[in-house]
């Protein structure tokens, strides 16, 4: 995805007969999603948002140019963009998602942790997914993004500083 765009939306999949998707919203305001322009899917497709509505489990949006349930379905884990700048500017101590991927994760010491892989939003506390790097066994962790455990991100230097409990990384 190019550095402008940022991910605001993934289709889930089929939501009725008449073409619209079931939308799952990053924004912070999920209603707002439709507010920032037309989406755009990663072949470079637009679709202006026609009409939305909360439904279980998300959205359910008309876009402009899917017009049935086969092309509704087509769309199935398609991830939609807006441009960056469309974008409000995040707040003091707010990230986008998207800044925070691949950004190198060090403890305080400055020893190399691993990478942040994804940032998993599951309710009031957001998680980082770090991917560890193979001499320290490889896979996962997953940590608690509060300031607590997070006390530094430096978009700017590309780094994150975590100082975990402990056991959190074992």
């Amino acid at each position: 995805m190019p550095e402008d765009r940022v991910t605001v939306a993934a289709v889930a999949g089929a939501f009725g007969v008449r073409g619209e998707v079931r939308l799952k919203s990053f924004t912070a305001d999920p209603a707002a999603v439709g507010d920032y322009g037309p989406l755009m899917g990663p072949d470079g497709t637009e679709y202006p948002v026609r009409a939305a509505r909360a439904v279980k489990g998300g959205f359910a949006v008309r876009l402009g140019g899917v017009d049935t349930r086969v092309a509704a379905e087509a769309l199935r884990g398609t991830r939609l963009t807006v441009p960056r700048a469309a974008l409000p500017d995040p707040g003091e101590d707010e990230f986008y998602q998207a800044d925070l991927l691949g950004l190198a994760v060090l403890d305080p010491g400055g020893a190399v942790l691993g990478r942040v892989k994804a940032v998993l939003s599951h309710g009031e506390q957001d998680l980082l997914e770090i991917h560890r790097p193979a001499k320290e066994g490889g896979g996962t962790a997953l940590v608690p993004f509060t300031r607590e455990i997070v006390p530094t991100v430096d978009l700017s230097g590309g780094r994150i500083v975590v100082d975990p409990p402990d056991g959190l990384l074992d």
